[in-house]
């Protein structure tokens, strides 16, 4: 059995908090007290980084990232190795007093590698990344008059740039609070939030703001009670330029702004709802997310963003920053409603938009994907590329992501470390949650903190069963949550051979409320089957925004080209492109078909084994063959798609894999009329 070695014990704010740590130094409270509680609770309680540790093909894909971008970045570039040392870093952005973009790029690594190395459990990256994190903290509580966490300017105010570095190294530093334990990095979070500056700058939300140092915010004050953070973060947002922009939001009026920042700014409006009380909030962020599901999103569960909102399109690009915001604010979503729906748009974008921009051996990775990839460069037909970053080098596959612009490098170690800490969360009544599905082993505290650990066996999402098996310290009474998956329409659960009520409620999971004993299995099945998605390329929305005033006019005229996608499960599926590396397709392949599927009956799957070691291989575990039909289909980067359904040829049948294992794909298909159906003619 895996159970804390030691206990150590605080009293901070009258609270008694108590922390069970591993021989890591991981903490394994499922349910550590907090010193304040929102006026809305949470639904769902995350774990300590490091509770939940990934096995099977997950570990395997965890280590790929240790062993490549994650592992070593600080020794590719050099704003990995000095951002947040209060020195010069001679890079693009930096304004030469050790602010700018390196504060930005290189606190999303610190935050990324620090968490994978606690889930992990891995020594050499926590002191890796613990020695450039102990200097901030050091200095923040060294200092008498620092009030940020840029330390080395004891009277600077961060803003601009420099303010959301500070709130992406303040989501670090709770990270590391929540897995150590340590009061000193608590003691230093009070200190800068307690005096952040109130206004926090710059407005609309659809712009870079201080504001997204609002989590950090309220994680402190949770953790700490101190009021004056609380009265900060609430001063802050009660602006009445914030109020302005809530209220447009609230009507699914939504400026097409910057898709990352969108992203990040889309969840404060909830955050700051579990606090205040007042519901309005809540329906402003639900409000942004229904105006983007409904204008910008992509098949593979992720909003087009070039940087800037893009629409739907095959060869609409997302950038790889806006994965990891997307996961990040629907986290907190699924943390605040306890919703299985945020559960499934976790799942999908982790699977499909989390793994495609990555090369399998993870030591390269591109700025931008798309549905569809034909080439590894734009299409050329435009009259320019695009403005600003990160220009034709954005569609290619590079040690950092792209060699001028580090943002996406410095995200992408998020992805998997996130994903794997909210598989599993507690539960205000003192049980646990099988929140996100995937091989992996949760160690924590249930009922009355008894520990237990659950070591779940699975292939999913290439196989339709998971299998969880219970080591508890001794025999203990807690309910235990599985969620069933939104796409799922005939879930099994069985505890030890025998069959369970498979009726979810209202968030969609099922509640399994039993006094649990050492041994104890819980098998579920969640039968998965193709699905056709319909629906429509529309044109680009942006000509109300300078950004894309450089394209023809054209792209901006309305228009419903219809395509269709596949799905299973939670995978996007698509036709592969063979490709000798990630920037290389093989010469004559034959991807110019149109989907002539009528049904999901007329899709076949088909299955393998899975590999003995995991690198999203395009010779994938799984695949579908689908009926098609070839067609000439000429491509361009102002029309990706025909104006109507097509023809074809004589009919062939294609094989398609997970959209993750593709490099070069087509996602987005052209259809027949057969497969149009009534939805798109």
């Amino acid at each position: 059995m895996f159970f804390p070695r030691k206990c150590r014990t605080r009293m901070w704010a009258g609270v008694l908090i108590v922390f069970s740590l591993s021989p890591f130094g991981v903490a394994l409270s499922a349910n550590y007290e907090r010193a304040a509680r929102p006026a809305v609770p949470s639904a769902l309680l995350p774990l300590p980084p490091g509770a939940v540790e990934p096995a099977g093909w997950l570990r395997d894909w965890a280590l790929s990232a240790r062993h490549g971008l994650t592992g070593h970045l600080d020794e590719y570039q050099v704003t990995f190795r000095d951002g947040w040392k209060g020195v010069p870093v001679d890079v693009p952005g930096n304004k030469l007093d050790g602010t700018g973009w390196p504060l930005e790029q290189c606190a999303y690594w610190l935050d990324g590698a620090l968490r994978l190395g606690f889930v992990l459990h891995d020594e050499a990256l926590i002191k890796k990344i613990r020695a450039r994190l102990d200097p901030i903290v050091d200095g923040v509580n060294r200092v008498p008059f620092g009030t940020s966490l840029v330390y080395w300017k004891p009277s600077y105010k961060p803003a601009g740039f420099d303010s959301w570095g500070h709130s992406q190294m303040g989501r670090a530093l709770v990270a590391l609070y929540q897995a150590s334990g340590e009061k000193r990095v608590l003691d230093a979070l009070v200190k800068v939030y307690a005096d952040y500056p109130t206004r926090m700058d710059r407005v609309p939300l659809t712009e870079v703001t201080g504001l997204c140092n609002l989590d950090a915010m309220l994680e402190t004050y949770s953790l700490s009670g101190d009021r004056r953070i609380l009265d900060r973060a609430l001063k802050a947002f009660a602006r009445p330029e914030v109020a302005k922009d809530m209220e447009m939001w609230d009507r699914a009026q939504v400026f097409p702004g910057h898709m990352v920042i969108l992203y990040e700014d889309i969840r404060l409006p909830a955050l700051v709802y579990q606090w205040s009380g007042d519901p309005r909030q809540l329906q402003t962020t639900l409000g942004a997310l229904r105006w983007l599901d409904e204008n910008h999103m992509l098949p593979y569960g992720v909003a087009s963003g070039e940087e800037y909102a893009a629409g739907v399109g095959a060869l609409r690009k997302t950038e790889t920053c806006d994965v990891t915001a997307m996961l990040l604010t629907t986290s907190w979503m699924y943390r605040i409603l306890g919703d299985g729906q945020w559960g499934d748009r976790m799942e999908r974008a982790f699977f499909n938009a989390g793994a495609a921009p990555i090369a399998r051996d993870f030591k390269t990775m591109c700025y931008y994907q798309s549905p569809n990839r034909l080439r590894s460069d734009v299409l050329h037909s435009l009259p320019c590329e695009q403005p600003n970053c990160p220009g034709r080098e954005g569609v290619r596959f590079h040690q950092l992501g792209c060699p001028t612009v580090l943002c996406c490098v410095g995200a992408v170690n998020r992805i998997i470390p996130n994903y794997i800490i909210h598989m599993w969360m507690a539960t205000p009544d003192d049980g646990l949650a099988a929140t996100l599905y995937g091989p992996s082993t949760v160690s924590a505290l249930v009922g009355a903190k008894t520990p237990v650990r659950i070591t779940t066996t699975t292939d999913y999402p290439f196989g339709e069963t998971v299998r969880m098996k219970l080591d508890c310290a001794k025999d203990v009474e807690f309910p235990l949550y599985v969620r069933i998956p939104g796409w799922c329409k005939a879930a099994e659960i069985t505890v030890n051979g025998d069959a369970v009520s498979d009726t979810p409620n209202d968030k969609g999971f099922v509640k399994i409320a039993r006094n649990w004993k050492k041994g104890d299995v819980v098998d579920l099945r969640f039968p998965m089957g193709p699905r056709i998605q319909r629906g429509f390329e529309t044109a680009y929305p942006a000509a109300t925004h300078d950004y894309f005033k450089f394209m023809p006019a054209a792209v901006f005229q309305p228009r419903r080209l219809p395509y269709a996608s596949v799905a299973y499960g939670p995978l996007l599926f698509s036709l592969p492109i063979a490709d000798v590396d990630p920037d290389t397709p093989v010469k004559d392949a034959k991807w110019q078909y149109a989907l002539d599927a009528a049904q999901s009956g007329d899709i076949h799957v088909e299955r393998r084994p899975m590999p003995a070691h995991w690198d999203w291989p395009l010779d994938a575990p799984i695949g579908l063959t689908a009926p098609a039909r070839v067609f000439d289909w000429h491509p361009s980067d102002a029309q990706a798609l025909p104006d109507g359904p097509v023809a074809g040829d004589a009919p062939e049948r294609i094989r398609l894999v997970p959209y993750g294992c593709t490099k070069f794909r087509i996602s987005m298909f052209p259809v027949t009329p057969k497969a149009a159906g009534k939805a798109l003619l």
